[in-house]
């Protein structure tokens, strides 16, 4: 029998609210496992040998660091820093996001098949994610058109998955329902990325090498990502659209069109523009600084790199999971008292000093330990500021465009930046450190800084519920 999406309780509904949550439990897996630990360095080391082997084939001799050349591997006639590859194929990803996302979310609007669409992208994320187990060898461009894929429709399911905030929690229960969504991801992701450290510290034991057990621990996101969500599908209402779709057009065509509309209205929302504008860059920075974590902290000192080895390196990031659940519910508490826009300044004070401790420190015979106290500071900060984030714009878009907005929203969502990953690929590539890669993302904390506070959040929520649309 169908649902009657009417006649279930519209908002503050707890069995909803769980189910809701429990995607981000789900898709987190992806953005551990994959995106901050496992794929960077395992696509890097087989892009380093594909490097080597071409330098070889050309001048006859192996390469060293020694060879005063730069080490690179060509595709399609691009010359790319394998440390670099990695980074590029983020920021490619999102730069296709910037095409596809608004389209969706205008499309969303208009349907009330948020729910289905949001299925839809996540299954083909998860099975994008599945098939990286068969990367190897000389595959590695594969496994970046893989992850191309999966994050793409990471980020499409995203948006649906926002863009149900405002239908589920009332305006007051936004800060703490949001921060609890976040807090579950960060329990679901730390959970999975538990097991796939114990299954990798013993892999000798149990007989199965290395880049097998990288191989095997990818494929284990998308099987987590894929089997999770079935508990929010079950419990995830559909919502009527708030629009009927016009005569003679398709969602598509209705899609474009109310995108372009919604560009000419931004003028009515100048509060909330500005607001998207600190968040696109640093939010860049902070997706950034977790995408790149990994590659840097294992590539080799003369890199400018710390030279963790895997088991060292997942530990902390487990670390940082576990953490960030309480930094997650720590900062809502934050946002209650002192106002989210606040709470989110104080963050990107402590971002901005991360990536300048990352520049200069962890030099020595401590830097493990270092490295465990730098993510400590990462981790308090890292769920709350994304968390408060997403609950203050919930506040700042018009009533009937959520998922469009949040499309726009998403372009600069978890694991989802671009100018960030560009900028740290060509900096590496250009300095051949990586360290100077990383102190170059504080341009984007101290954009934040300078433009937070010059949203009027008040004028912000003011517009938006003055706002009566032609």
């Amino acid at each position: 029998m169908a649902i009657n999406a009417q006649s279930i309780p519209l908002q503050n509904n707890k069995r909803e609210i769980f189910g809701w949550a429990m995607y981000d439990w789900a898709n987190s897996a992806f953005s551990t496992t994959v995106v901050t630990v496992f794929l960077g360095p395992y696509l890097a080391s087989l892009a380093t040998a594909a490097a080597e082997a071409q330098y070889l084939a050309q001048n006859g001799v192996a390469w060293t660091p020694q060879a005063g050349l730069p080490l690179l591997v060509h595709l399609a006639g691009i010359p790319i820093a394998p440390d670099s590859f990695f980074p590029y194929c983020v920021s490619l990803s999102v730069l296709l996001q910037v095409l596809l996302l608004p389209i969706m979310g205008a499309i969303a609007d208009y349907s009330h098949r948020r729910k289905q669409l949001m299925q839809v992208f996540a299954t083909l994320g998860a099975a994008a994610t599945i098939l990286l187990f068969f990367i190897q060898g000389d595959l590695w461009a594969l496994g970046g058109l893989l992850f191309l894929i999966a994050n793409l429709t990471f980020g499409a399911a995203m948006v649906f998955y926002n863009a149900y905030l405002p239908d589920i929690a009332s305006e007051e229960k936004r800060d703490s329902v949001s921060s609890y969504g976040w807090a579950m991801g960060y329990m679901g992701g730390g959970l999975l990325l538990l097991l796939n450290l114990i299954f990798y510290q013993f892999r000798e034991a149990l007989g199965v090498p290395t880049a097998l057990a990288v191989r095997i621990n990818l494929a284990s996101a998308g099987i987590w990502w894929i089997g999770f969500s079935l508990f929010t599908w079950a419990r995830l209402q559909p919502r009527h659209a708030h629009r009927d779709l016009p005569k003679n057009e398709t969602y598509v065509s209705a899609g474009f069109k109310q995108l372009a509309g919604t560009l000419r209205e931004l003028k009515h929302f100048p509060e909330t523009m500005k607001y998207l504008l600190a968040y696109f860059l640093y939010n860049d920075g902070i997706q950034t600084v977790i995408s790149v974590a990994a590659t840097f902290a294992a590539a080799p000192i003369i890199n400018g790199g710390i030279g963790l080895d895997t088991g060292t390196l997942t530990m902390v990031i487990l670390m940082i999971q576990f953490m960030a659940f309480f930094g997650a519910l720590l900062w809502g508490k934050l946002a209650e008292r002192i106002g989210a826009k606040q709470a989110i300044f104080i963050s990107l004070i402590i971002w901005a000093g991360v990536t300048i401790y990352a520049y200069g420190g962890m030099k020595g015979e401590s830097r493990v330990l270092e490295f465990f106290i730098l993510g400590g500071f990462i981790a308090i900060v890292m769920g709350g500021s994304q968390a408060i984030s997403r609950s203050l714009f919930a506040q700042m878009i018009p009533a009937g465009k959520e998922a469009e907005f949040y499309s726009f929203y998403e372009v600069s969502e978890r694991g989802t930046s671009w100018v960030g990953p560009l900028l740290f690929g060509l900096m590496n590539q250009i300095f051949g450190n990586l360290r100077i890669a990383i102190l170059s993302l504080i341009f984007f904390f101290i954009m934040g800084l300078i433009l937070l506070p010059r949203v009027n959040v008040t004028k912000a929520i003011a517009d938006v519920k003055a706002y009566k649309p032609a």
